[in-house]
């Protein structure tokens, strides 16, 4: 047994989407365990409300600026230095220029580098700084650890990352996707009162129709534009189909006014009162989007690891996702894979799922069981192989 470390874990994006999934579980599933080891939760006040109950070597410490900026690559490094730490997490790779080492990075993706904002492609001295940074903060860790094989090759080829410093481990879905639907308000449970639920929150909605389903970020890499023109397709098709004919395409997402291109899709293919779009939902709201969706199609151009297509199957629902990227690895032999270049195989994918019942529960039984090869505990006992890998060569 090694020594008793302190361990210091920046929290400050635990109430983000994919990264504070991240963050929350891993830090849960670390609790579980009964290491001696000493941990400091790095947070602002509204990111600590976000801790669950830890046990008493958990020390949540309030630190009140953002990952952002210049001043946070001087003073964050400083404020961890009074907690003396034997290592430090940064669970994505923003890491402050001045950080202590040893330290470890985890890379969720490699999208700000491949599929840069329009302000960073279009400022060539933001574009390099970004990049030098990037590159440098990993360069400087002791180990990197990825989500996915893809991602692992992504830091290695881009960035020049020596492999025997990186280590590739799995993430997981929240496993409240995997629990019970539970009304909060409900006098009684079971799948009676939770089904009155799901139909209360989309009645909310105005949601009386089958429906396509795509949640996430809509950014450029997500490959909307091309969802949106294979579902006008696809809705064509299916103009006379007995239960398809009104099939409206959901997407839940960021805010739609930054995507011009996203719009100038919806109004060339004539589809503005069929396909809706959705700010960022409910937890509640996402599972019950989730289990009554006729499909959920996922055509992304890249993705670090992918959840939104196993949370899908977690509700139980059939999945078309993208064959390249790290897409594969997530969803293996359970979802029907797409070229997402190809709008046409996109419909075919969509339209092979929907029409063929018998291959969509095929579909879902796989899904249930591919969920479930992704678990907190595992994530968390090869992140603290990593710790006490990382502090046993100081």
């Amino acid at each position: 047994m090694p020594p008793p470390l302190r361990i210091a874990i920046d929290v400050r994006r635990i109430r983000d989407y994919g990264i504070g999934t991240y963050i929350r579980n891993l830090i849960k599933a670390l609790a579980r365990r009964d290491d001696p080891h000493t941990f400091y939760l790095a947070g602002r006040k509204q990111d600590l409300h976000e801790l669950p109950a830890l046990p008493e070597r958990f020390h949540p410490v309030e630190f009140a600026r953002s990952d952002a900026g210049l001043a946070n690559q001087v003073t964050f490094p400083l404020f961890l230095r009074r907690f003396s730490p034997s290592l430090v997490h940064i669970p994505l790779n923003s890491v402050p220029i001045l950080l202590q080492r040893p330290y470890v990075v985890t890379v969720h993706d490699m999208s700000s580098v491949l599929y840069p904002d329009e302000l960073a492609a279009s400022n060539r001295f933001r574009r390099t700084y970004k990049l030098f940074r990037f590159r440098r903060g990993l360069k400087r860790a002791a180990r990197v650890i990825a989500v996915s094989q893809a991602t692992q090759l992504d830091v290695e080829d881009l960035l020049g990352i020596p492999p025997e410093r990186i280590r590739q481990i799995y993430g997981a879905i929240d496993p409240k996707f995997l629990q019970p639907f539970v009304p909060a308000d409900a006098r009684a449970g079971g799948p009676q009162a939770a089904d009155l639920y799901r139909k209360r929150l989309l009645e909310r909605y105005q949601i009386n129709y089958p429906y396509i389903l795509y949640a996430g970020t809509i950014r450029k890499q997500k490959n909307i534009p091309k969802l949106i023109e294979a579902f006008a397709v696809l809705r064509a098709e299916l103009a006379g189909h007995p239960h398809y004919s009104n099939l409206r395409l959901l997407i839940i997402g960021d805010e739609l006014s930054k995507y011009p291109a996203v719009r100038r899709a919806v109004v060339e293919t004539r589809l503005e009162n069929v396909v809706r779009f959705f700010g960022f939902v409910s937890f509640d709201a996402l599972r019950a989007f989730y289990e009554e969706a006729e499909l959920f199609v996922f055509p992304s151009l890249y993705e670090g690891f992918g959840l939104p297509p196993l949370e899908a199957m977690a509700a139980g629902t059939a999945t078309v996702v993208s064959r390249i990227s790290s897409l594969p690895e997530a969803v293996g032999n359970a979802a029907e894979l797409v070229n997402p270049e190809n709008l046409f195989d996109i419909v075919r994918g969509m339209r092979e799922v929907l029409l063929n019942t018998v291959y969509r529960e095929e579909l879902i039984a796989r899904g249930m069981k591919q969920v479930r090869q992704f678990n907190w505990d595992s994530t968390a006992a090869q992140v603290m192989s990593v710790y006490e890998e990382v502090a046993g060569e100081r």
